[in-house]
């Protein structure tokens, strides 16, 4: 039926419109610190089973066996969009609040409701009252004060932190840990560089920076994207040359209807 290659190609038009807005966020966030990228994914919609030869034409004396079937497709949908968690390159700030994660792991930060968020944005600030925060304002886990009488704040790579007071000496004031999940795919996506644990994701599992699996820490680098400007615009290629083509079988489709409604008419 016309029809049912009308809507196959209108659901394969429909999914590259999803394809070339999920691309254009990509490189919309292509200088967003720590931007893990997304990819969309599709399945193939049901088939469904058609004659082969509904006529059950004789044809030199040999009848089609009218229970044959062919399964014919009918098109395409959007299954989800998938986070692409390949380590992005670090670029130096010299800001000794600049906190790059070099591996796997994320930062947990603790909102004001008290609730965990988590995030590969280390690029953090001293608030009003020296607590170390992220960007939105949430505290990094556990937390860490800085008071009027320090001259220096360090972070080593396993995330000792140390501060240096004006009379030289050097205090420990604890650990940051890094949180990991079996599936960072499925984690929710915030905006804001955040995300929330879901079922998908698992449980987080908290550990020391560069041990057991866990990235390492660089203080005074941040972690730019992960996009690929050269890959994403060949992937915009490759969707307007699919949308294009989808588009040419929907006016293919109109031109056969109109010539079986001519031959009707003669």
């Amino acid at each position: 039926m016309p029809t049912r290659a009308l809507r196959t190609a209108a659901s394969g038009m429909y999914v590259q419109q999803i394809n070339i807005q999920t691309i254009s966020n990509n490189i919309a966030n292509m200088n967003t610190t720590s931007f893990k990228k997304n990819r969309a994914e599709f399945k193939d919609l049901i088939y469904q089973e058609v004659a082969a030869n509904p006529k059950n034409i004789d044809i030199a004396g040999i009848v089609e066996n009218p229970n044959s079937k062919i399964q014919v497709g009918t098109g395409v949908k959007p299954s989800s969009t998938q986070k692409l968690f390949m380590q992005g390159d670090l670029q130096t700030t010299g800001n000794a609040y600049d906190v790059a994660i070099y591996g796997d792991g994320f930062f947990q930060l603790r909102k004001p409701d008290g609730n965990y968020v988590y995030t590969r944005d280390g690029s953090f600030k001293m608030s009003a009252d020296g607590t170390i925060v992220s960007t939105n304002g949430h505290v990094l886990e556990p937390g860490f004060t800085i008071t009027s009488d320090v001259r220096e704040f360090a972070v080593s790579t396993d995330g000792r932190v140390t501060v240096t007071q004006t009379n030289g000496d050097i205090v420990e004031m604890g650990q940051i840990d890094l949180v990991k999940f079996v599936n960072p795919g499925g984690l929710k996506a915030l905006g804001d560089n955040l995300y929330a644990e879901t079922e998908t994701s698992g449980v987080p599992l908290i550990g020391t920076p560069g041990f057991e699996g866990f990235g390492e820490l660089r203080q005074g680098f941040l972690e730019s994207s992960n996009v690929d400007i050269v890959e994403e615009m060949i992937g915009m290629i490759t969707a307007q040359r699919a949308y294009e083509i989808n588009s040419k079988t929907v006016q293919t489709v109109e031109n056969m209807m109109s010539m079986a409604n001519n031959l009707k008419r003669g």
